[in-house]
C-alpha cells in the first residue's frame, strides 16, 4: 500500500517495522508445519515430490523476492513475488489440500506489498480464484465440488478485503499520526526559536534603553562639565573649574557604579541607596548645575507612600525623569522645568513640565530616548502623554497603573 512506503522508516513504521519480524516467523511456520504434514498424508511418490518443490519455490522466492521487495517497496519484484506466491499456493493446495490455511498469510503479504486498494483486491480475487481452482481440480471438476467450495471461497474472500481494508487504514491513520507529529515537532522548534529569537531581541532593547537612561546621558554629564571646565580655565577661574572636575568625578564614578548595576541586573545604583524622592531631587540639583537651569522636584503625594511603590515602578518612573531632563537639555533650550509626582485613582504619575522651545505634535522629538521611555512605560503597563506647542514649551506625563493588591 502506498501508506506504507518505505516500511523501514517514515510513517509506516509504527505499525509495519516491529511486526515485520512476527510475519517473517509466522510465514515459515506455517510452511514448516504444511511441509511436515503433508508427510503424513500419504502422497505418492511423484505427488509428494512435486509438493515440495512447489514448497521450495515458495520459500525461496519469499525469502530472496518477497522478502527485499516488502524492505525496499520495489514494484516488479512485488508483483513477481505474489504471482509466483500464488501460483506455488495453487500446486500445493491442488495436491495437498490442507495447504489452504497458507492462504492466511499469502493473504496478508498481498495487502502487505499492494500500493493501494484496487491492486489489493485485484490480487486477493486472484488468489481466492486460483486456490478455489486448485481444490476444484484436486475434487473432480464436479459440480457438487464447485458449490460445496464456493461457499468457503466467498468468505476467505470478504475476510481477506476486510483484513486488507482495515490495515490500509490503520496504516494510513498512522502515517497521518505520524506526519501530524512532525508537523507539531516543527511548529514547536519554529516557535521555540522564534521567543529566543524575541527574547533576544526585548533584551537588546532593554540594554540599549538602560545604556542610554544611564551610561549616555552620564558621558553628556562629563562631557558638558569638561567643556565648561575648560572655557573657566581658559578664563583663569580655577576655582570654578575645580568644581567642575569634582562634578566630573562625580558622574563618572555613578556611571561606574551603574555599569557595574547593568551588567549584574541590579536596581540602579542610585535608587538602592536612596528613596525615588531624594533621588529626583539630586537629579534636579545636579541638572540645575550643569545646565543653569531652574529645576524644581513637586510632590503630590507623602513620602512614604512614594517609599511604598513597587521598586519596578520606581525604576520606570526615574528613568521616565531621567529622559526627559535628557532632551530638555538637548532641544528646549528651557529656562525652567518643573517636575511633579503624584497619585490618582489611575495610579502613580509623574510629570515633567518645561519652559522651552517646544516642537510640533507629531513630529520627530527626543530620537531613541523619547521611543525607549515608551517602549519601556508601555512593557510594564504604563502609558505616555506627550503635549507641546512651538514656542511654549513641552509637557511629559508618564502614568504607571495602580497595583492590585492580592485578596
Amino acid at each position: 500500500m502506498e501508506s506504507v512506503e518505505n516500511t523501514n522508516c517514515g510513517a509506516g513504521r509504527p505499525v509495519w517495522a516491529r511486526t515485520l519480524v512476527g510475519w517473517h516467523i509466522v510465514f515459515w511456520a506455517l510452511l514448516g508445519t504444511t511441509l511436515g504434514l503433508s508427510f503424513l498424508g500419504g502422497l505418492s511418490t511423484t505427488r509428494q515430490a512435486v509438493f515440495v518443490g512447489a514448497a521450495v519455490v515458495l520459500g525461496a522466492a519469499y525469502q530472496f523476492v518477497g522478502l527485499p521487495a516488502i524492505r525496499s517497496r520495489r514494484l516488479i519484484p512485488s508483483y513477481l513475488y505474489r504471482l509466483v506466491m500464488i501460483a506455488s499456493l495453487m500446486v500445493m493446495i491442488a495436491i495437498y489440500p490442507q495447504s489452504v490455511f497458507l492462504m492466511f498469510i499469502a493473504s496478508a503479504q498481498i495487502w502487505l506489498l499492494s500500493e493501494d486498494i484496487r491492486e489489493g483486491i485485484g490480487l486477493s480475487v486472484l488468489l481466492v480464484v486460483g486456490v478455489g481452482t486448485a481444490q476444484l481440480w484436486n475434487a473432480g471438476w464436479g459440480w457438487d465440488a464447485f458449490w460445496g467450495i464456493l461457499p468457503w471461497m466467498l468468505v476467505s474472500l470478504v475476510v481477506s478485503l476486510l483484513f486488507g481494508i482495515w490495515i490500509e487504514k490503520v496504516i494510513t491513520q498512522s502515517q497521518q499520526r505520524a506526519e501530524l507529529i512532525e508537523q507539531l515537532e516543527a511548529a514547536r522548534d519554529e516557535l521555540a526559536e522564534a521567543h529566543h529569537s524575541a527574547g533576544v531581541m526585548a533584551e537588546r532593547e532593554r540594554m540599549a534603553r538602560e545604556i542610554h537612561d544611564t551610561l549616555a546621558q552620564g558621558m553628556t554629564s562629563i562631557v558638558m562639565l569638561s567643556q565648561a571646565a575648560s572655557a573657566e580655565l581658559s578664563r583663569g577661574g580655577t576655582s570654578g573649574a575645580a568644581a567642575r572636575l569634582a562634578a566630573i568625578e562625580d558622574t563618572a564614578r555613578e556611571n561606574l557604579a551603574e555599569a557595574r548595576a547593568l551588567v549584574a541586573a541590579f536596581t540602579p545604583v542610585a535608587l538602592s541607596e536612596a528613596t525615588l524622592t531624594e533621588v529626583l531631587r539630586r537629579q534636579a540639583e545636579r541638572f540645575a548645575a550643569e545646565t543653569g537651569v531652574d529645576v524644581r522636584v513637586s510632590l503630590d503625594l507623602p513620602d512614604d507612600e512614594v517609599a511604598a511603590l513597587p521598586q519596578a515602578q520606581q525604576v520606570v518612573l526615574l528613568r521616565s525623569a531621567q529622559e526627559a531632563l535628557a532632551n530638555v537639555r538637548k532641544h528646549a533650550a528651557a529656562t525652567q522645568v518643573l517636575i511633579t509626582l503624584g497619585l490618582s485613582d489611575d495610579g502613580v504619575w509623574i510629570e515633567i513640565r518645561d519652559d522651552g522651545s517646544g516642537f510640533t505634535p507629531g513630529a520627530e522629538y527626543g530620537g531613541f530616548g523619547l521611543n525607549a521611555m515608551r517602549g519601556r512605560v508601555e512593557e510594564s503597563g504604563g502609558t505616555v502623554e506627550v503635549e507641546s506647542t512651538p514656542g511654549h514649551g513641552t509637557r511629559v506625563q508618564v502614568l504607571m497603573p495602580a497595583v492590585q493588591e492580592d485578596a
